[in-house]
């Protein structure tokens, strides 16, 4: 992927925020228990920073867990979003590559289908800047569940119809990835978890990915069309349960 095809991607979201608000999965109770785990200390009464923080959906979450929590968001329209559904939140503009944030700072550093966004030249040495001795920087994806049939199907038609996603591809796929220089010690967890949601919501929902977002409107209204009558013969009630697996690696800084 290039640089220009990237960004085009990551600004795609601004037109969609409300579409995004509105049906993306929210997070488990256990994912938050494991980060807890993995990081040997609690969210309540941490200092955190939510990175790419969208319109709000793990930040709230943090928040509701007792962090004094802060956003990071970059974005125009997932910006708006936020504060429409985070009123008492404090959101600040800017990026994983040049956090706005104080050196040593925070307890952790948080992103929420994120990570991804940045580049790690730049985030990796950010967030050593940013997080205080002992802090930890925890990133996660929800990724859908191929081992349910009609999940790895559908996955299947995307694929064939607008091609292997790259950003996708490296989701959370390993941890060099993550960080290619090697100076995170992550691990690794997956949490798994789903929700029952009607077609139209599932719909919306992969909808506002930025595959989709990228594509014109022919294309992608057709696909979405097949797609519907699709799973209405295979889930004539209208209904459909998406499983995940929320990939969740987390780094302790020293």
């Amino acid at each position: 992927m290039t640089a220009s095809s990237h960004s085009t991607r990551a600004l795609s979201f601004n037109a969609a925020a409300a579409q995004y608000a509105a049906n993306r999965p929210s997070y488990p109770p256990a994912l938050f228990d494991t980060i807890e785990e993995l990081a040997a200390r609690p969210l309540n009464g941490a200092r955190v920073a939510d990175i790419g923080a969208g319109t709000g959906i793990a930040t709230a979450l943090l928040h509701a867990r007792g962090a004094d929590v802060i956003a990071v968001e970059p974005g125009d329209g997932m910006a708006a979003q936020f504060h429409r559904t985070n009123p008492g939140i404090p959101l600040v503009r800017g990026t994983g590559n040049a956090l706005p944030l104080a050196t040593a700072s925070v307890d952790f550093l948080t992103y929420a289908q994120a990570w991804h966004w940045t580049d790690p030249d730049h985030s990796v040495p950010e967030t050593l800047r940013v997080l205080r001795p002992g802090g930890a920087l925890a990133l996660w994806w929800n990724t859908y569940a191929l081992d349910v049939p009609w999940i790895a199907a559908q996955s299947k038609r995307i694929q064939h119809a607008f091609g292997t996603d790259p950003v996708v591809e490296t989701n959370g796929a390993s941890t060099r990835a993550a960080d290619p220089s090697g100076r995170l010690d992550f691990a690794r967890r997956a949490v798994r978890w789903s929700r029952r949601v009607p077609v139209d919501t599932h719909l919306a929902n992969i909808g506002s990915h930025s595959i989709f977002l990228v594509q014109s409107d022919g294309p992608r209204t057709a696909f979405l069309t097949e797609e519907k009558r699709h799973l209405l013969s295979l889930f004539p009630h209208g209904t459909v349960e998406e499983t995940y697996d929320v990939d969740l690696l987390v780094a302790v800084h020293a």
